[in-house]
């Protein structure tokens, strides 16, 4: 299947080949590159510091992922136009990871989800993307973005909060028992901040809105301060340390230095140590991380190539990604995974290929060594507006709002079943559960579907001779262990003192182990009241099941035919004629 080839590839470095390699690739090409990324570059810049900080960590580690990992996954890549960084959608695995186990622990982690994500691309698990319904991505992507939107709360309102607790409910009481504290000047900066990025589309000019509102939040933090303020920014929140042992405020203005994830700072501030149980204790988190990566990464590829008409390959996505992933936390990035909403923008912007986003990662570059000191007077507020933003768009409301008014009851459970769950518990768990719930809804449904019909004296058969104490019954759906029960059950009722029945199963296209136990214990029952079936018409599935399983013709209790006429101009006598095992032989009757 051609169309399907994009699910099953797997080729290092596979979007950069195809587009710069195995197309011609010329200056014109690469000048749209060129201006898409920086288009997106600047986009990347404030984002990138906002969502560091929102996952518990300095700014700079933000920065650093945008440029190491943005290159590297997109020269490794499978999506041509998509752009790694910091994405939102991590803030709520990230920010315990960071708490309790520092920058080291968070490392490790990333780290050890990158590996994770090259395994999945070798084992070709990238199809897998097809199995997780809407329901469950809009679910727990709605619960992250209110996670998220919470979190900021805090610099929101300039709230005197140290720590937030590690559970939803209780990081809703803190705030709330510190929110009569708030800061009047550091509400205004960010409400300021919001409103010129909900007004700012209005104008329908080609810069994002967030660029501006947050050039206009930092002004307007800058001259309240100067008339006496207080209102918290970058350089007054972060700092870092000097190569001759002072402190400087805000970002470092140099590039990171290689360094082993596990030598980094603990949550204790001493090197966080590795061994097995540190592992075995941020493995399920890696998990998430790696989870979550690739739906992320594979849910951005299959948006783009709605808009582009470009097929991607999901497994050399998960390559690229696991190998970003992998790298970065040596010099300290976090984990990185493709935004949605950045690689909508490079395409908009005029991106041609994987050249683009690696534009992109060089403006970070630049903008960390050239503007360090300018980015230090981004204030709080302004960023915790700009996430609040970034959530809003991430929940998809709209989206989600007309699921609910317009899906079947059974996603409408899935949807609020992942919400709640990543709001209240945890990602994974919510994931997990909501796959489980909508593959057993789903196995409802379909079982539900699966009916027995007594045609015997129906309009098709009004013309068939059929002998006094015989009965015809038509099978319709797949016969499997959630169905086959129910309709074998409902066929022995129905088949009660008469002398044998034909089953039409010219509607059944799958039988598994279940239905194979539900048809022999029939039989069974046959044999106990001297009942007597022919089975006319199987389909090639269920033929194959029943030959694994050995169950062929018996002596004066079953017998099969190729189609329902033969089984109509048979004498529906056992002692008669000698049954016919089934057979793969064409259908005669349709």
């Amino acid at each position: 299947m051609p169309h399907r080839a994009h699910l099953f590839s797997l080729r290092l470095a596979h979007a950069f080949r195809e587009a710069c390699i195995d197309e011609p690739y010329n200056s014109r090409r690469f000048t749209r590159d060129v201006m898409a990324g920086i288009t997106v570059g600047i986009i990347a810049i404030p984002l990138a510091m906002a969502l560091a900080i929102a996952s518990g960590v300095a700014p700079q580690y933000g920065l650093y992922t945008a440029f190491i990992a943005g290159f590297i996954i997109a020269l490794t890549g499978g999506s041509r136009f998509s752009v790694s960084g910091p994405t939102a959608a991590f803030v709520v695995i990230l920010y315990p990871v960071a708490q309790n186990y520092g920058l080291g622990g968070l490392l490790l982690a990333t780290l050890m989800s990158g590996v994770l994500l090259v395994i999945m691309a070798v084992m070709r698990l990238g199809r897998f993307i097809e199995y997780i319904p809407e329901s469950v991505t809009l679910g727990f992507t709605s619960g992250i973005a209110v996670v998220i939107a919470t979190l900021q709360v805090k610099d929101f309102f300039g709230l005197s909060v140290e720590s937030m607790p590690e559970h939803y409910w209780d990081k809703l009481a803190v705030l709330a028992q510190n929110f009569p504290a708030l800061d009047t000047m550091s509400a205004l900066v960010a409400l300021v901040t919001l409103a010129v990025m909900l007004l700012w589309p209005r104008l329908k000019t080609p810069v994002p809105p967030h660029l501006p509102a947050v050039v206009i939040g930092s002004l307007l933090a800058l001259w309240l301060n100067a008339n006496g303020a207080t209102i918290d920014t970058i350089g007054s929140r972060f700092s870092y340390l000097l190569p001759g042992g002072g402190t400087g405020a805000g970002i470092p203005p140099f590039l990171p230095e290689f360094a082993w994830p596990w030598q980094q700072a603990g949550a204790d501030g001493e090197a966080l140590g590795i061994s097995w149980t540190m592992v075995r204790e941020l493995l399920p988190s890696a998990f998430a991380i790696a989870m979550l990566g690739a739906i992320e990464s594979l849910l951005c590829a299959v948006v783009l190539d709605g808009m582009t008409g470009k097929r991607h390959s999901a497994n050399s996505e998960l390559m690229g990604q696991g190998l970003g992933n992998i790298i970065v936390p040596f010099f300290g990035g976090i984990t990185a995974t493709a935004a949605i909403a950045r690689s909508a923008a490079n395409y908009r912007a005029g991106a041609e290929s994987p050249v683009a986003a690696m534009v992109h990662a060089v403006v970070v570059l630049l903008a960390l060594v050239s503007l360090a000191g300018v980015l230090a007077y981004l204030p709080m507020p302004a960023m915790a507006a700009l996430l609040i933003m970034v959530a809003w768009n991430m929940s998809e409301a709209p989206k989600g709002v007309r699921l609910l008014k317009t899906a079947p009851r059974s996603d409408v459970l899935v949807f609020l079943t992942c919400f709640s769950l990543t709001v209240a518990l945890d990602m994974v768990i919510a994931i997990t559960t909501g796959v489980l719930l909508a593959a057993v809804l789903f196995m409802r449904e379909v079982a539900a579907m699966t009916k027995v019909t007594d045609i015997t004296t129906g309009q098709r058969l009004r013309q068939a001779d059929i002998p006094e104490g015989w009965r015809v019954f038509k099978i319709n759906g797949p016969l499997f262990f959630a169905a086959a029960d129910r309709i074998f059950g409902e066929l022995a009722e129905m088949s009660r003192n008469v002398e044998g029945f034909i089953l039409y199963m010219d509607g059944v296209t799958v039988l598994d182990a279940g239905g194979l136990s539900a048809l022999n214990k029939l039989l069974a029952t046959c044999q106990e009241n001297g009942s007597r079936i022919v089975i006319a018409d199987l389909q090639s599935q269920p033929r194959r099941t029943l030959a694994r399983g050995g169950l062929g013709p018996v002596e004066g209790v079953l017998q099969f035919t190729t189609s329902l006429r033969e089984a109509l101009a048979l004498p529906l006598s056992f002692t008669e004629q000698h049954s016919a095992a089934p057979a793969d032989s064409s259908r005669s009757d349709g």
